[in-house]
């Protein structure tokens, strides 16, 4: 409301297998894209909806796509605490440089 920039819709749709599919319901070609996720609880949920958003607006031909994340829950796990444990916040920016 403060940019004056209206917000755009998606669609979400859940197939019977639960695997999602997103569309983005507005021509992002060639336009700078801001999806805004909070990984709030559902969190694997949120975070697949975040990188399913951002691999369909790369796809769409978005000159830039950037996700706004107001909560980042894995923001904690940013280093080793003990062995054989994932450094889940790492893994989380790796996977959404790649979508």
């Amino acid at each position: 409301d403060h940019l004056n920039v209206p917000l755009s819709s998606s669609v979400m749709e859940r197939f019977s297998n639960d695997c999602l599919q997103i569309k983005l319901e507005a021509n992002c070609r060639e336009c700078d894209v801001f999806i805004i996720q909070p990984l709030g609880p559902p969190v694997q949920e949120n975070l697949m909806e975040l990188l399913l958003m951002l691999d369909t607006a790369r796809g769409a031909s978005a000159a830039r796509a950037t996700a706004v994340i107001p909560y980042f829950s894995y923001s904690r796990s940013d280093k080793k605490d003990a062995p054989r444990i994932s450094i889940a916040g790492r893994l989380v920016a790796d996977l959404l440089g790649t979508a």
